[in-house]
């Protein structure tokens, strides 16, 4: 770039956030150790240069097992306040942490901006989306909770049935959606009565800062520890110990994978994890071109292609590949670059400061092994951005295809018979979403029959994405373990618990006695709007 833009005020950084207070045990307490700084890839002066935001606390093995210990107490082999308590004082304490996370929204947003390059209205939108998120699960809560009032009967045996905590959960969001994905773990985790230690990405870190005072003062102690520092040096001993009983991840596989194998009791260990993906459109030959186009410009390059629902790879019919790829080619050529708060941006700065470079790699490793960039811009280097390539023809020996690129690199491939990319598909360690292009419904049919066997997604005539959050969220092979929704999440948090008793004089008397004394928040038909 070659002079930056003047910054609008309200989106300039005027004090750095040197972060030295973390939770735990419902209190914040004071870091008096080492220091990490935290970089934003946008610059604030004219000459390029990465900007300071602040620091968070570079913590280890003596702070994580001191959250441990805290996520354990409160949890109290299950007679804690907060497993115990009963379903509308847990409720209550989460509404109160909306509300007060709702104060947050200007600095939150800001930060998503400077933290990892989100465009304007995609932060507002996730902050947004977050609050709406917390609120639907809360409804979610009751719907369940409602439910459980009925006692049933069956050959003789009447039984009250819940869901119920887990224990303690360990939460590690990613940094591309660090306050949205990562709330969708914490949030139904902490409201299904478990307990939790929570370490925010690498990159969208200093935003979780100004929610701290929220958490602290929403949940009684040891219900919710937030941790600042590296994956390995926090979540690694705290799995050693056995003491999790949710590994909660987004992220990638061989960091879920690091962390199952450290826990010493794998059995007992519950996995929610969002993992990896290559989600491939499929275009067919009677595909509406201009609603293609547009569709699959948004799935390979919304946030720069820096989302596990992104497209990371277009098979196009041969029938029509030449005219897709000219004019999608002009049309990522047409996208405006700029500053996240810059109207119109629709490609902002990189997050990380290597990523460029893993682009240009792959984008190397494709043009030695015979395939061109199709699009003028592709490839062109800014400090903190490489312009999204789009590579064609792209074979199966090419990194780009095999790797998920998360980042703006657009590999094309052509097909003539519908089973190479069936097949592929089929191959691949992956299995979350398609996109399926085209309007012959007897073609669509037995595809449809066949993608929904391969993958968990099939979007028709629509780009891959997460919502809405009322939708399951989940992926076969590498790609994710358990499901997530706004209704799916509460039940990956929790299990099935019940009080059963067989139909007799005594145990109908007492359990009359238990409903009116209203002495066991479990054996309750109190109803909650």
């Amino acid at each position: 770039m070659d002079k930056m833009p003047t910054i609008p005020e309200r989106f300039q950084i005027k004090e750095q956030i040197h972060q030295r207070q973390y939770l735990v045990n419902g209190e914040l307490k004071n870091w008096e150790g080492s220091t990490s700084e935290v970089y934003s890839t946008i610059s604030s002066t004219d000459a390029y240069k990465p900007t300071l935001l602040g620091s968070i606390p570079d913590m280890g093995e003596t702070e994580a097992l001191h959250a441990l210990d805290a996520a354990n107490e409160a949890y109290g082999n299950g007679q804690g306040v907060w497993p115990t308590m009963h379903s509308r004082d847990r409720i209550a304490c989460m509404e109160q942490f909306v509300e007060r996370m709702a104060e947050k929204r200007e600095i939150v947003v800001k930060l998503l901006m400077w933290e990892i390059g989100k465009n304007l209205s995609d932060s507002e939108k996730e902050f947004d989306r977050t609050i709406d998120y917390i609120k639907d699960t809360i409804e979610a809560y009751k719907k369940i909770d409602r439910k459980a009032i009925q006692l049933q009967k069956e050959s003789g045996v009447y039984a009250q049935i819940r869901r119920g905590p887990l224990g303690v959960v360990l939460c590690l969001g990613p940094y591309n959606y660090p306050l949205n994905e990562t709330f969708t773990l914490l949030i139904p985790a902490i409201i299904m009565g478990n307990t939790t230690i929570f370490k925010p990405a690498k990159f969208g870190v200093l935003l979780i800062a100004p929610l701290l005072e929220a958490f602290q003062s929403s949940f009684p102690k040891g219900v919710v520890n937030i941790l600042f520092g590296r994956g390995r040096a926090i979540a690694g001993p705290i799995m050693k110990t056995g003491k999790v009983n949710v590994l909660a991840l987004i992220g990638n596989s061989k960091s879920a994978n690091a962390l199952q194998t450290q826990h010493p009791k794998a059995n007992r260990l519950r996995l929610v994890l969002g993992l990896e993906a290559k989600n491939p459109a499929i275009i067919l030959p009677d595909a509406d071109m201009e609603l293609t186009i547009n569709e699959c410009l948004s799935g390979t390059l919304s946030y720069n292609g820096q989302r596990c629902t992104a497209l990371k790879v277009l098979y196009a019919h041969k029938e029509i590949s030449k005219e897709f790829r000219e004019k999608f080619a002009e049309k990522v050529d047409a996208l405006q670059f700029g500053n996240p708060w810059d109207e119109g941006a629709q490609l902002t700065p990189l997050p990380e400061p290597d990523k460029p470079d893993y682009i240009q790699e792959l984008i190397d490793d494709a043009l030695s092994k015979g395939a061109k960039i199709l699009n003028k811009k592709g490839g062109k280097r800014y400090d903190n951005f490489i312009w999204p390539a789009v590579l064609y023809p792209v074979t199966k020996n090419m990194r780009v295809y095999e790797e998920e690129q998360f980042g703006p690199v657009i590999p094309i491939l052509d097909f003539e018979d519908i089973e190479e990319p069936l097949n592929d598909m089929a191959e691949s360690n992956y299995g979350q979403q398609v996109s399926l292009f085209g309007k012959d419904v007897y073609a669509l049919a037995p595809l449809i029959d066949t993608l929904a066997n391969i993958v968990c997604r099939v979007n028709l005539n629509s780009s891959c994405q997460r919502g809405p959050d009322v939708y399951p969220f989940t992926g076969r092979k590498d790609s994710a373990v358990a499901t997530l929704s706004v209704y799916d999440a509460l039940r990956s948090f929790s299990i099935r618990t019940f009080l059963a008793f067989k139909d007799n004089e005594l145990n109908r008397e007492t359990v009359e006695q238990l409903l009116e004394t209203k002495l066991s928040n479990f054996v309750s038909t109190d109803y909650i709007l």
